[in-house]
């Protein structure tokens, strides 16, 4: 079992990196003189969608924060699944600028793909946090002290309920409007960042946000 100091130093230069990536998207516009305001406004919706992302990368690295606090070590299995993990983020930046793109380039059509791209990109990332929960659960040996069997299984819910709702997001923005889809994203980035120090069984076993300790 190897020490999850190296895991943690790693992660957060990955993290570091992507939400760098982002900015490279944004661009000076092009205009004549006396069409800079106009020109602003035609990159508005890649400014949008950087600051979106940028939210994103922001809420996973700090639910990643917390998840590798419940560890004390890590096995080769485990360092796999924080790779998939990383991957799901690194991948952030090219649906980010498709997103961009399609909100200032393109049609209905675009904009429907667009954002059924970034949800299905967004579900995918929930895959190896709810594998990292099941492994975790399956070899107390590696989790922190502190922590035990109830805690780890009651974070499932939230990789599971993003795959769940990043997907119906997706299905939103294609069948119903591509802004409403992109609006459930919006709100499910959120849900994640209210409960990124994980869930905790409150009373009669009802699951609520955690706290800093």
């Amino acid at each position: 079992m190897a020490e999850a100091d190296r895991t943690k130093a790693f992660s957060d230069g990955v993290f570091a990196i992507v939400i760098t990536l982002l900015v490279l998207e944004l661009r000076v516009p092009e205009y004549h003189e006396g069409g800079l305001l106009a020109g602003l406004r035609h990159e508005g919706p890649s400014y949008l969608a950087f600051v979106v992302s940028f939210a994103y990368i922001g809420v996973i690295w700090l639910n990643h924060h917390a998840l590798l606090r419940l560890v004390r070590g890590t096995t080769l299995a485990l360092s796999w699944i924080n790779l998939a993990i990383l991957f799901g983020a690194v991948i952030i930046p090219f649906p980010t600028a498709v997103l961009a793109s399609a909100f200032s380039e393109g049609d209905t059509a675009d904009q429907r793909v667009a954002v059924a791209l970034y949800a299905l990109a967004a579900a995918l990332m929930s895959a190896p946090w709810l594998a990292f929960f099941g492994y975790l659960h399956r070899h107390p040996a590696l989790r922190a002290s502190e922590v035990d069997a109830a805690h780890v299984r009651a974070q499932r819910v939230r990789p599971v309920t993003g795959l769940v709702l990043y997907g119906l997001s997706g299905l939103l923005g294609w069948f119903v409007h591509p802004v409403v889809g992109l609006v459930g994203i919006i709100v499910m980035i959120a849900y994640h960042a209210v409960t990124s120090e994980g869930l905790r069984a409150g009373p009669l076993g009802r699951l609520r946000p955690g706290r800093r300790g």
